[in-house]
């Protein structure tokens, strides 16, 4: 389905925006996105230019709730990929539309999706894009776009400052996981599958367990060479610690997905898993540390209704007529 945002066909009814003017390019293109969909005849309602990305969850909250009167169909949203993982609990099975304008160091979900990375044609995409519906995965009872995961990521969180990011730009990433790495303690992990369409999984000296439900993450890599983020399925993945010259194997496909098929790698395709770990470690949700093992993972299907641009073929299936 086409939405015309703040057409006539819809009764009236307009898109807020909301921008987290901390993320990256926040701060200076938040009047230029403006100035833009207003051209572009998006209708907009009530806006907003957070400095305190803290304040978003209510802010959407507000937007969404009762006392808006359902004005707005669609909320667009400027920031990264943490932005829209903290707020993505208020989206999730909501009539409201989102659209995206990709503010973040990352923006896994945006690339995932085919939304353009400059300002301007994200525009375009919310204007005259089409609008599908896509999975999210959930932890515990809290959604998520991308990927949760343990062990080595939590490390480049830790790593990644917001200096390191201002400062660095795309190299954040690489530069953070080497500091990680550096400092990383193995662990092990006990995974199972409720469903029982694998068997109990039990690895030691851990790298790094990944729960995916997007296709991308940290800044580009695939979470495996099949996911998508319209694909019914979590991809789970569990990372042994290599001998030195299969660790620079791995590292070299992360980017394509394919470090799936080293020798160090299992990998499982489900829509249930429970993740203990020892000792018990903290969780990466969309780069935020926002829970600890043990956790249970499930699949949310077409969770999430987002514009997108027409050629866009990450998700398959349109919001029907």
């Amino acid at each position: 389905m086409v939405l015309e945002v703040g057409s006539s066909e819809n009764g009236g009814r307009r898109a807020a925006l909301i921008v987290n003017t901390r993320s990256r390019s926040g701060e200076r293109t938040f009047f230029e996105a403006l100035d833009r969909l207003q051209d572009l005849g998006v209708s907009l309602g009530a806006t907003y230019a957070l400095r305190d990305p803290a304040r978003l969850p209510e802010t959407v909250r507000e937007v969404l709730g009762e006392d808006s009167g359902g004005r707005y169909d669609t909320l667009i949203l400027g920031g990264g990929d943490g932005s829209i993982s903290s707020v993505v609990d208020f989206l999730a099975h909501h009539e409201t539309v989102l659209g995206l304008l990709p503010l973040g160091t990352a923006n896994d979900f945006a690339r995932t999706l085919g939304i353009p990375s400059d300002v301007l044609a994200a525009c375009e995409a919310i204007a005259h894009g089409k609008v599908v519906d896509v999975d999210l995965g959930l932890i515990g009872d809290n959604y998520y776009v991308n990927l949760a995961s343990v062990g080595l990521s939590v490390g480049v969180t830790q790593a990644l400052t917001p200096r390191l990011k201002r400062t660095a730009g795309a190299l954040a990433y690489p530069l953070a996981a080497v500091k990680a790495f550096l400092r990383h303690e193995p662990f092990s992990a006990r995974l199972t599958f409720p469903d029982g369409d694998h068997g109990t999984v039990e690895k030691e000296r851990l790298l790094q367990v990944g729960i995916g439900n997007g296709r991308y993450y940290g800044g580009g890599m695939v979470v495996a060479p099949d996911s998508g983020i319209d694909d019914r399925s979590l991809d789970v993945y569990t990372i042994e610690i290599p001998r030195h010259r299969d660790l620079i194997g791995t590292a070299r496909y992360l980017k394509s997905g394919d470090f799936i098929r080293s020798e160090a790698v299992n990998h499982y395709r489900t829509s249930r898993v429970v993740l203990e770990t020892e000792p018990e470690l903290a969780v990466n949700v969309d780069g935020e540390l926002v829970a600890r093992t043990p956790q249970s993972f499930s699949l949310a299907p077409n969770a999430l209704k987002v514009l997108v641009p027409q050629d866009s073929s990450a998700a398959s299936r349109d919001v029907a007529e």
